[in-house]
């Protein structure tokens, strides 16, 4: 059976090691980041990941931002370490969704009685993070998309488009509502730049790119 892979995300190696081994000792896979920028290529390099435990202060690129990061792409589970113990900094966590808080120092026995809490809420609510129209399967929680038994590799903002496409399935979508709603912002530039997204998401899609159909002078409508 499958290990559940964990990224464990500290600039302090001892840290990590102890951490690391209490998830072995519990049957779990464990990779590691010594600072936010490389734990941030490797969860979007590795898409197996499950959650991930990551501290605050880290050089590069701190905790929050890292968060901020995956947060615009996927809702893994994420366990915040830290030796910052104020309440603000406790909000901002619980705001950036962070799942779990646990100030340093700590048990790592609890932590690996929080880790395995937060997964047991996480597949609980799994179910709401799949999408599927016809043969095409989207794991939003995994940020993956599967089209029959093959895995299709999408850039971020394809991945949001087809997500969207999929979740208003027979509606007729104008240019500008999907950007307003896949770039998250009013787009003052040419709303035909939504073209170029589709023509590749059609691409790698194959044949089912033609469940993508274009509404001439207006936008398209995702139909399988």
């Amino acid at each position: 059976m499958e290990k559940t892979k964990i990224l464990v995300v500290d600039d302090e190696s001892r840290m990590r090691k102890l951490v690391k081994d209490f998830l072995v000792r519990s049957n779990y896979e464990v990779l590691e980041a010594e600072d936010g920028a490389q734990a941030v290529d490797m969860y979007f390099t590795d898409h197996s990941i499950a959650l991930i435990i990551l501290d605050v202060m880290m050089p590069k690129m701190d905790g929050w931002q890292v968060c901020r990061e995956i947060r615009a792409y996927s809702e893994v589970p994420i366990i915040m370490l830290t030796a910052k113990t104020s309440e603000q900094d406790e909000l901002l966590g619980f705001q950036l969704g962070v799942d779990e808080y646990i100030s340093k120092p700590f048990s790592p026995k609890i932590l690996v009685a929080r880790v395995e809490a937060v997964l047991r809420r996480s597949s609980g609510a799994s179910a709401d993070n799949v999408l599927t129209a016809g043969d095409i399967t989207i794991d939003k929680a995994a940020h993956i998309v599967t089209i029959g038994e093959k895995q299709v590799d999408l850039s971020y903002k394809e991945f949001e488009l087809l997500t969207y496409f999929v979740e208003n399935q027979g509606i007729a979508l104008s240019r500008e509502v999907i950007l307003n709603h896949v770039w998250n912002y009013d787009y003052f530039g040419d709303a035909r730049t939504i073209d170029t997204h589709v023509k590749k998401l059609r691409s790698k899609m194959g044949q089912q790119g033609e469940y993508i159909k274009t509404i001439w002078g207006m936008g398209y409508k995702f139909e399988c």
